[in-house]
């Protein structure tokens, strides 16, 4: 199951005696720890709860915790951060433990990933108490902010779910937050429209990739440097910096193909996954760009991000290299 599914199924009162929760989106695996601590130990949360980390960990250490009996509760919550950290023989233990686990407590194991051939996975799996939280697919965003909206008990409507997406990006905690922010803006029952998203939630970023994309395109180094600390100074990192004008250009890439295929401009805005009011703008980068630089663009930003992730050089001076790279 996902962790969305496990989050609602917590919240409907089916607490799982184990949940392997496997995945690197640590939104998806904080919400699904949140909803668990509530449910299982709320209050008592002092005597009844217990961390380990798996690198050099105990299985009998951590076993010996979930045979504790809960004070003043029902449960106790066991959790083991990074239990891929645990040598083989010690996940084999948990392993032996899940098939006859103790209905005291709720015991919790989270990794980043777990080697699918570990005894642990396939009985993990077998018993279907593996929870994936992996990071969302941009085409599952939609669904996603629909499936957030009706928490709130609120509606958002398609365009202002592109809006959104355009301002924010695919930051989950980022998406979560704005979409609090319209929940309360709209009132209970309301309906989350474009004009919301435009008023609720700053567009200062998405103004800017869009200088730094316009920028690029006529090879204007200076508004491009200006762009870029533009976003700097929001104290945007610049690794998403990065990853904000890679969607920006896959979305022109995207809208040149339309174009070229015939497609009239707001069909071609749709398909290339960018909000109906962004189509003149999209259709001007799309004729700015030529095709070569465009795929020059997509290399040096490939290189960029491997600098970004594995060079000494400070990330700011990586950023501003590729953009001189870029404009040149």
């Amino acid at each position: 199951m996902h962790a969305r599914e496990l989050v609602a199924s917590v919240e409907a009162g089916r607490v799982p005696a184990v949940a392997l929760i496997v995945g690197s989106e640590r939104f998806f695996v904080d919400r699904a720890l949140a909803a668990l601590r509530q449910a299982v130990v709320g209050e008592t949360a002092g005597f009844n709860e217990d961390t380990f980390e798996g690198k050099g960990g105990s299985a009998a250490r951590i076993l010996d915790a979930v045979r504790t009996l809960p004070m003043l509760a029902s449960q106790r919550l066991v959790r083991v951060r990074g239990v891929d950290a645990l040598a083989a023989a010690e996940l084999d233990k948990l392993a032996d433990y899940i098939e006859h686990p103790f209905d005291t407590c709720c015991l919790v194991l989270i990794a980043e990933a777990l080697d699918g051939r570990t005894k642990l996975a396939k009985r993990a799996g077998k018993l279907g108490c593996v929870v994936e939280a992996a990071p969302i697919k941009p085409q599952d965003l939609r669904e996603f902010l629909h499936d957030e909206a009706k928490r709130r008990k609120v509606r958002i409507e398609p365009q202002a779910v592109a809006a959104l997406v355009d301002a924010v990006g695919n930051d989950l905690p980022a998406l979560d937050d704005a979409l609090e922010r319209l929940g309360l803006f709209v009132g209970e029952q309301g309906a989350i429209d474009v004009a919301a998203v435009e008023t609720c939630v700053a567009r200062v970023r998405v103004e800017s990739i869009w200088a730094l994309v316009d920028a690029v395109g006529l090879r204007d180094r200076r508004t491009a440097l200006r762009a870029a600390a533009s976003l700097l100074a929001d104290r945007e990192p610049p690794l998403r910096i990065l990853a904000m004008l890679a969607r920006q250009l896959r979305m022109v890439g995207r809208m040149q193909a339309a174009l070229a295929a015939g497609v009239p401009p707001q069909e071609a805005t749709r398909l290339a996954g960018a909000p109906p009011f962004k189509a003149r703008e999209l259709s001007t980068a799309a004729r700015r760009f030529e095709p070569k630089l465009l795929s020059r663009a997509f290399s040096v930003l490939a290189e960029t991000d491997l600098a970004l992730k594995g060079s000494k050089r400070p990330a700011e001076v990586v950023l501003e290299g590729a953009i001189l790279d870029l404009t040149c």
